[in-house]
Protein backbone atom coordinates (compact mmCIF):
# COMPACT_ATOMS: atom_id res chain seq x y z
CA UNK A 1 0.00 0.00 0.00
CA UNK A 2 1.23 3.88 -0.70
CA UNK A 3 1.11 5.57 2.73
CA UNK A 4 2.87 9.05 1.26
CA UNK A 5 4.28 10.02 -1.98
CA UNK A 6 7.31 12.67 -2.38
CA UNK A 7 7.58 13.36 -5.65
CA UNK A 8 7.20 16.96 -7.94
CA UNK A 9 3.55 18.40 -8.73
CA UNK A 10 2.98 17.73 -12.64
CA UNK A 11 -0.58 19.07 -13.23
CA UNK A 12 -3.64 20.25 -11.16
CA UNK A 13 -6.95 18.77 -12.47
CA UNK A 14 -11.01 19.99 -11.15
CA UNK A 15 -10.58 17.09 -8.43
CA UNK A 16 -7.33 15.50 -8.63
CA UNK A 17 -3.80 15.96 -9.12
CA UNK A 18 -0.68 14.25 -10.52
CA UNK A 19 2.70 13.84 -8.65
CA UNK A 20 5.56 12.88 -10.78
CA UNK A 21 7.79 10.16 -8.61
CA UNK A 22 10.55 9.94 -9.98
CA UNK A 23 9.24 9.47 -13.78
CA UNK A 24 6.40 7.77 -12.78
CA UNK A 25 2.89 10.28 -12.68
CA UNK A 26 0.86 8.98 -9.82
CA UNK A 27 -3.23 10.33 -10.24
CA UNK A 28 -3.78 11.42 -6.62
CA UNK A 29 -7.74 12.61 -5.61
CA UNK A 30 -7.88 15.58 -3.74
CA UNK A 31 -10.51 17.80 -1.51
CA UNK A 32 -10.52 21.05 -3.27
CA UNK A 33 -8.99 22.41 -0.29
CA UNK A 34 -5.81 20.11 -0.70
CA UNK A 35 -5.89 21.41 -4.30
CA UNK A 36 -5.59 25.07 -3.10
CA UNK A 37 -2.91 24.29 -0.62
CA UNK A 38 -0.31 22.89 -3.80
CA UNK A 39 2.63 24.74 -4.74
CA UNK A 40 2.78 25.59 -8.40
CA UNK A 41 3.46 23.23 -11.38
CA UNK A 42 7.39 22.01 -11.44
CA UNK A 43 7.54 22.04 -7.16
CA UNK A 44 8.23 19.83 -4.59
CA UNK A 45 5.48 18.33 -2.82
CA UNK A 46 4.40 16.11 -0.13
CA UNK A 47 0.91 13.94 0.32
CA UNK A 48 -0.12 11.67 2.86
CA UNK A 49 -2.02 8.77 0.68
CA UNK A 50 -5.08 6.46 1.40
CA UNK A 51 -5.18 4.00 -0.89
CA UNK A 52 -8.32 2.17 -2.18
CA UNK A 53 -8.50 -1.42 -3.64
CA UNK A 54 -10.79 -2.71 -5.51
CA UNK A 55 -11.13 -5.91 -8.61
CA UNK A 56 -11.12 -3.29 -11.04
CA UNK A 57 -8.88 -0.24 -9.81
CA UNK A 58 -6.59 0.97 -7.64
CA UNK A 59 -7.75 4.76 -6.37
CA UNK A 60 -5.66 6.90 -4.19
CA UNK A 61 -6.52 9.92 -2.07
CA UNK A 62 -3.95 12.45 -1.39
CA UNK A 63 -4.55 14.92 1.63
CA UNK A 64 -1.71 17.63 3.38
CA UNK A 65 -1.50 15.66 6.77
CA UNK A 66 -1.93 12.74 9.01
CA UNK A 67 -4.74 14.28 10.44
CA UNK A 68 -6.77 15.13 7.23
CA UNK A 69 -6.03 11.54 6.33
CA UNK A 70 -7.72 10.33 9.41
CA UNK A 71 -10.50 12.48 9.46
CA UNK A 72 -10.78 11.04 5.83
CA UNK A 73 -11.05 7.41 6.83
CA UNK A 74 -13.24 8.05 9.87
CA UNK A 75 -16.01 9.80 7.91
CA UNK A 76 -16.35 6.61 6.31
CA UNK A 77 -17.22 4.68 9.20
CA UNK A 78 -19.90 6.43 8.73
CA UNK A 79 -23.09 4.91 7.23
CA UNK A 80 -23.76 6.21 3.78
CA UNK A 81 -20.31 8.30 3.53
CA UNK A 82 -18.02 6.96 0.88
CA UNK A 83 -14.65 8.42 -0.32
CA UNK A 84 -16.85 11.04 -2.41
CA UNK A 85 -19.12 12.39 0.78
CA UNK A 86 -15.87 12.17 2.57
CA UNK A 87 -13.97 14.87 0.40
CA UNK A 88 -16.67 16.79 -0.06
CA UNK A 89 -16.68 17.64 3.65
CA UNK A 90 -13.11 17.99 3.87
CA UNK A 91 -13.72 20.94 1.35
CA UNK A 92 -15.79 22.86 3.20
CA UNK A 93 -14.76 21.89 5.92
CA UNK A 94 -11.06 22.14 7.99
CA UNK A 95 -10.17 19.38 10.44
CA UNK A 96 -10.45 21.99 13.80
CA UNK A 97 -14.24 22.86 12.04
CA UNK A 98 -15.43 19.68 11.41
CA UNK A 99 -14.45 18.20 15.27
CA UNK A 100 -16.34 21.29 16.52
CA UNK A 101 -19.42 21.44 14.33
CA UNK A 102 -19.50 17.79 15.74
CA UNK A 103 -18.84 18.70 19.42
CA UNK A 104 -21.58 21.23 18.83
CA UNK A 105 -23.60 18.81 17.20
CA UNK A 106 -23.93 21.67 14.51
CA UNK A 107 -25.38 19.44 11.58
CA UNK A 108 -26.20 22.85 9.65
CA UNK A 109 -22.20 23.42 9.61
CA UNK A 110 -21.21 19.75 7.91
CA UNK A 111 -24.74 19.92 5.31
CA UNK A 112 -22.71 22.73 3.88
CA UNK A 113 -20.90 20.63 1.91
CA UNK A 114 -22.18 19.63 -1.76
CA UNK A 115 -23.92 16.17 -1.73
CA UNK A 116 -24.66 16.14 1.99
CA UNK A 117 -27.78 16.11 3.31
CA UNK A 118 -29.78 16.45 6.43
CA UNK A 119 -29.54 12.63 7.37
CA UNK A 120 -26.29 12.21 6.41
CA UNK A 121 -25.18 15.20 8.66
CA UNK A 122 -26.93 14.46 11.71
CA UNK A 123 -25.42 11.05 11.09
CA UNK A 124 -21.90 12.61 10.96
CA UNK A 125 -22.41 14.74 14.10
CA UNK A 126 -24.03 11.49 16.29
CA UNK A 127 -22.19 8.91 14.90
CA UNK A 128 -18.84 10.41 15.80
CA UNK A 129 -19.64 12.64 18.62
CA UNK A 130 -17.51 10.38 21.10
CA UNK A 131 -14.58 9.66 18.21
CA UNK A 132 -14.37 13.21 17.11
CA UNK A 133 -12.27 14.74 19.75
CA UNK A 134 -9.24 12.74 19.47
CA UNK A 135 -9.37 14.15 15.57
CA UNK A 136 -9.94 17.65 16.71
CA UNK A 137 -6.55 19.29 16.58
CA UNK A 138 -8.02 21.40 18.96
CA UNK A 139 -7.01 21.37 23.16
CA UNK A 140 -9.12 19.14 25.25
CA UNK A 141 -10.76 22.32 27.27
CA UNK A 142 -11.85 24.04 23.87
CA UNK A 143 -13.33 20.49 22.58
CA UNK A 144 -14.72 19.80 26.11
CA UNK A 145 -16.74 22.56 26.41
CA UNK A 146 -17.52 22.52 22.79
CA UNK A 147 -19.12 18.98 23.63
CA UNK A 148 -21.03 20.66 27.04
CA UNK A 149 -23.17 23.07 24.63
CA UNK A 150 -23.75 20.66 22.00
CA UNK A 151 -25.25 18.20 24.39
CA UNK A 152 -26.94 21.41 26.51
CA UNK A 153 -25.27 20.74 29.51
CA UNK A 154 -23.06 23.77 29.74
CA UNK A 155 -23.55 26.52 32.48
CA UNK A 156 -26.06 28.80 31.45
CA UNK A 157 -23.15 31.98 31.60
CA UNK A 158 -21.25 29.28 29.40
CA UNK A 159 -24.30 29.23 26.96
CA UNK A 160 -25.35 32.72 27.48
CA UNK A 161 -21.75 34.71 26.32
CA UNK A 162 -21.47 31.88 23.32
CA UNK A 163 -24.57 32.84 22.54
CA UNK A 164 -24.04 36.68 22.47
CA UNK A 165 -20.79 36.09 20.40
CA UNK A 166 -22.36 34.53 17.82
CA UNK A 167 -25.22 37.12 17.53
CA UNK A 168 -22.61 39.53 17.39
CA UNK A 169 -21.40 37.39 14.09
CA UNK A 170 -19.04 34.74 15.30
CA UNK A 171 -19.56 31.44 13.87
CA UNK A 172 -20.71 29.13 16.89
CA UNK A 173 -16.96 27.33 17.18
CA UNK A 174 -15.42 30.86 17.23
CA UNK A 175 -17.23 31.82 19.95
CA UNK A 176 -17.07 28.23 21.71
CA UNK A 177 -13.22 28.61 21.54
CA UNK A 178 -12.77 32.11 22.90
CA UNK A 179 -15.30 31.41 25.76
CA UNK A 180 -13.43 27.96 26.55
CA UNK A 181 -10.16 30.35 26.51
CA UNK A 182 -11.45 32.58 28.51
CA UNK A 183 -12.82 30.77 31.26
CA UNK A 184 -9.32 30.10 33.16
CA UNK A 185 -8.67 33.91 32.90
CA UNK A 186 -12.89 34.71 34.16
CA UNK A 187 -12.81 32.47 36.65
CA UNK A 188 -15.38 29.33 37.08
CA UNK A 189 -17.46 31.17 38.79
CA UNK A 190 -17.92 34.03 36.33
CA UNK A 191 -20.78 35.28 35.20
CA UNK A 192 -22.06 34.97 30.86
CA UNK A 193 -21.22 39.55 31.42
CA UNK A 194 -17.44 38.87 32.47
CA UNK A 195 -17.25 35.46 30.15
CA UNK A 196 -18.35 37.77 27.36
CA UNK A 197 -15.58 40.70 28.00
CA UNK A 198 -13.13 38.18 28.42
CA UNK A 199 -13.90 36.48 25.21
CA UNK A 200 -14.44 39.74 23.12
CA UNK A 201 -10.60 39.73 24.72
CA UNK A 202 -9.54 36.66 23.10
CA UNK A 203 -11.44 37.52 19.78
CA UNK A 204 -9.60 40.47 19.26
CA UNK A 205 -5.92 39.20 20.75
Amino acid sequence: MIGKLRGVLDSVGEDHAIIDVHGVGYLVHCSSRTLGKLPSAGEAVTLWIETHVREDMIRLYGFMSELERDWFKLLQSVQGVGSKVALAVQSTLAPGELASAIALQDKGMVARAPGVGPKVAQRIVSELRDKAPAFSGASAAEIGLQQEIGAGVASSAVSDAVSALTNLGYSAQQASAAISKALPKAGEDADSAKLIRFGLKELAG
